[in-house]
């Protein structure tokens, strides 16, 4: 074989070794570390979550229980440990995601690495074989080299093109494998900042839960009889204010387009909350003529612990916000939100424990506007939900009355109030 073919057989070789160098022993020591790390976040993640399940479990079971001040400094308690929980699960998952991105980030070093090597090995490579093709193979026909020998040197010449053929394209897909690292990094670092927003949400909420148990303490000094005299006073006022608003919406006369409101079908809105459990339907049921004095329900309630994350359930804008506990003896929706949506029709969210949207923001659809509460008159931690016609609802001073006067609150005729589940999907999440 002569000195062409020996010359293009060592660049053959030269290149290979140079394409399939594996990683220092340090690198894959590292990744593996990193790997081991994230799984034992992700499986103490695992465990806080299945805790925080059980939580929510016995919170639901005491919600339903009779209102004694047991049962609600236990309701208390249990949303503390359940809250503290999820802020331990929240740390844990930034710890992970930071291990995430440290090890993208790891792998894009050693990506870039890898690809400026490739680009080097084809450059000198093709530099070579031109090289070669303008001259081996000319000075081999003009000295009358054996015809064998000439083949073996086209043949030898028309394997390494399709090797850097085929390492062209390996480096086209690295750099594609490149770009997608990347762009996982900018999402885990987008992801990253949510779970610190939430981390502070959290501790917000927890401290807030812990204000209110020693509020209750306080109040009734420890003792039942002076809970139940509370709760008694509370339910007096309740009842007094919703048959004076009953009173007032009625005199309100507005003449809605059916043509301004959506069609009912399922999937009009998104559901509020990542579970569903319905503890009280809208309108005219056996237990609103015995818990509203007005005998219907204005919407739908979801029994959720303190602290669940809500969901815009369509895009649209934030057209109120405000808080019925700042007025004294107001038993209404506590801390709410409205948003009003281009089909037509307002979402109210009420009994909010934390409030993430103001007044004229926009928002999207699943966009978190605020956490769950018991805020207001409430009988245990719940989410209302309640669907208008934008066309009859009105945000303003509450204008009258013993109660609540000059608190911010929808107010609505009655033919503008809409059954939700007639907009929300069939399948509950």
């Amino acid at each position: 074989m002569n000195k062409y073919v020996i010359s293009f057989l060592f660049i053959f070789l030269t290149l290979l070794g140079t394409f399939s160098a594996p990683r220092s022993v340090r690198a894959l020591t590292t990744a593996e570390e990193l790997r081991q790390k994230i799984d034992e976040r992700n499986n103490l993640i695992a465990q806080l979550e299945a805790e925080i399940a059980k939580y929510s479990t016995v919170v639901g079971k005491i919600s339903s229980q009779a209102q004694t001040l047991k049962n609600a400094i236990a309701l208390l308690d249990t949303s503390i440990k359940k809250l503290e929980t999820e802020i331990k699960a929240t740390q844990n998952k930034i710890a992970s995601t930071n291990l995430t991105i440290e090890s993208l980030q790891d792998q894009i070093v050693d990506k870039k690495t890898k690809i400026q090597d490739d680009q080097s090995a084809i450059r000198e490579t093709i530099r070579q074989q031109e090289y070669a093709e303008s001259n081996s193979l000319v000075e081999t026909m003009l000295n009358n080299t054996n015809l064998s020998e000439y083949w073996d040197g086209i043949a030898t010449l028309e394997k390494f093109r399709g090797t850097v053929r085929d390492k062209a394209i390996a480096l086209a897909n690295e750099k594609k494998d490149l770009e997608d690292q990347q762009n996982q990094v900018v999402s885990k670092k987008k992801t990253l900042v949510d779970y610190q927003t939430q981390l502070a949400d959290q501790k917000k909420i927890v401290e807030g839960t812990k204000t209110d148990k020693a509020k209750v303490l306080t109040q009734t000094k420890s003792q039942e009889t002076q809970y139940k005299a509370i709760i008694n006073q509370k339910t007096a006022q309740k009842n007094a204010f919703e048959q004076e608003l009953f009173n007032f919406e009625s005199q309100l006369k507005v003449a809605i387009d059916p043509n301004s409101l959506p069609s009912t079908r399922p999937g009009v809105l998104s559901w509020p909350l990542g579970h569903i459990v319905i503890t009280q339907l809208f309108g005219k049921t056996v237990d609103s003529k015995r818990l509203y004095a007005s005998g219907t329900h204005s919407g739908v309630d979801f029994g959720t612990p303190i602290g669940t994350p809500v969901k815009a359930a369509l895009s649209g804008t934030v057209v109120g916000v405000g808080n019925s506990d700042l007025y004294r003896g107001c038993q209404s929706f506590g801390k709410w939100i409205m948003i009003a949506h281009p089909n037509g029709i307002s979402t109210l969210y009420g009994h909010l424990s934390l409030m993430k949207v103001a007044k004229g923001d926009a928002v999207s659809t699943g966009q978190i506007i605020a956490y769950s509460g018991n805020t207001g008159y409430s009988t245990g931690p719940h989410l209302h939900f309640g669907v208008y016609a934008t066309q009859g609802v009105k945000i303003q001073p509450y204008p009258s009355g013993s109660y609540c006067k000059g608190a911010l609150l929808p107010l609505a005729a009655h033919e503008a109030y809409l059954d939700p589940l007639v907009y929300l999907p069939e399948q509950k999440p």
